[in-house]
């Protein structure tokens, strides 16, 4: 596990509190019922935080799930 994961786990845990560590890996939108729109905002905003990185309108939309996160932190798209 790389230092990228290891601080949205964390991001993960403080937003999603009993998860195991597996349950984060494998979260998505549509695989946990807790992930509405709020948690969803307010996930995206810790991550946001803990790395110094603003999200764009369209990461909402597409960011749904831990590797997907993670994919966008490691290797982040240029802006236009």
């Amino acid at each position: 596990m790389n230092d990228i994961e290891k601080r949205v786990i964390l991001c993960f845990s403080n937003v999603f509190p009993g998860l195991s560590e597996d349950e984060i890996r494998r979260a998505s939108t549509a695989s946990l019922a807790a992930w509405d729109s709020v948690a969803h905002v307010t996930l995206l905003s810790s991550i946001s935080e803990e790395f110094g990185h603003d999200f764009e309108m369209e990461d909402f939309e597409e960011l749904v799930s831990f590797p997907l996160i993670v994919d966008r932190l490691e290797n982040p798209t240029p802006n236009a």
